[in-house]
């Protein structure tokens, strides 16, 4: 008998990631306290488009007060899809239905490893990073990929236990990640997620605020320059808590923030990478943070551009445009204010 696995959070990564692997023949549960969606997919499938193609997919799904009945089969993998303040409480309620060796899978922005240990131990905690993948969950029962497959080029799950050795697990993962796209182990599970946070950061607090999709935040000068500011900070905060960083968006983190300080030549190299990388997205891509203001969601700012800010205060670093942009992203958030460019100018 295959593993049995489940995603907490089925939206645009849950239910992009756990439609394609239902897709190759595994035992896939989607969970979400999304009613109409869940009920799309038990009665339709999940939909999946975009650019890796079309495909309708059967799947198991079930409500969150259904959850219950997996007492009759545990679960050996939990994926925790969900939003980064929903972590505890999906933890939570899939903990007492894990198998003896069965453990989860933080597959989420922002970085909640710690949070997930604190509730089921660290040995039953495993990270996967799903980099630029671009997906959005756009109606109940579809889920639409908006950025072209990494596949050889770039790699889109970076699988790590947290303790950084390489473990049966680990490849078990990435084998099975393989076939939704390309996908490798790490050792270096916390570089990868702060690297992550700081290609969040880059771009979801700006869409939100902006209500600018991916590739129109990209091409207009000021947000383009913001981006990079963004991840100047970002980058500088990290290194002070002494992560390795990898490579952001094809480029060295120092590379980054010469840019950031208005190095010419550095500036000029990472802003020609910036609007190259625009014939990767379609029109219909932005950030998931983005995506929450259209959907009128919360936002998980404070995960993202504000968790950037409160780590730098922790080790004497400042990043104001990240924290000047959280809290302007709360203010669209709450509704004070309308999404629109000018709303960080000056940032």
């Amino acid at each position: 008998m295959g593993k049995r696995i489940v995603f907490m959070g089925a939206g645009a990564v849950g239910g992009y990631v756990g439609g394609h692997l239902a897709r190759t023949g595994r035992d896939v549960t989607l969970i979400d306290p999304w009613p109409e969606h869940i009920e799309a997919i038990k009665h339709n499938g999940i939909q999946l488009s975009g650019t890796q193609g079309s495909f309708s997919v059967p799947v198991k799904a079930l409500h969150l007060h259904e959850v219950q009945s997996l007492y009759k089969s545990p679960v050996d993998i939990a994926f925790v899809c969900t939003k980064s303040y929903d972590t505890e409480w999906a933890t939570m309620m899939i903990r007492q239905y894990l198998a003896p060796n069965g453990y989860i899978v933080s597959m989420q922005n922002s970085i909640n490893e710690d949070r997930i240990a604190a509730i089921v131990g660290w040995g039953k905690v495993v990270g996967c990073i799903a980099s630029n993948i671009g997906v959005d969950a756009f109606k109940a029962g579809h889920v639409m990929r908006t950025l072209q497959p990494g596949g050889a080029a770039y790699t889109v799950f970076r699988v790590g236990e947290v303790h950084g050795r390489i473990t049966p697990r680990v490849q078990e993962l990435v084998e099975m990640l393989q076939a939704v796209d390309s996908a490798k182990s790490t050792t270096n599970l916390w570089g990868e997620r702060w690297s992550k946070l700081v290609i969040n950061s880059m771009g979801n607090g700006i869409s939100a605020s902006t209500g600018l999709n991916s590739k129109a935040m990209t091409e207009l000068q000021m947000t383009r320059r913001l981006s990079i500011k963004l991840a100047g900070e970002a980058i500088t905060v990290g290194q002070a808590l002494g992560y390795e960083l990898e490579t952001i968006k094809g480029k060295p983190a120092e590379k980054w923030t010469a840019a950031a300080k208005g190095e010419p030549a550095a500036l000029e190299e990472i802003e020609a990478s910036m609007l190259a990388g625009t014939k990767n997205m379609t029109e219909a891509g932005r950030p998931s943070t983005g995506q929450d203001i259209v959907k009128g969601r919360r936002t998980e700012i404070e995960y993202i551009n504000g968790l950037v800010a409160a780590r730098g205060a922790e080790v004497g670093i400042l990043a104001p445009a990240n924290a000047a942009l959280a809290a302007v992203v709360k203010r669209v958030e709450l509704g004070e204010i309308e999404p629109r460019p000018e709303n960080v100018v000056g940032l």
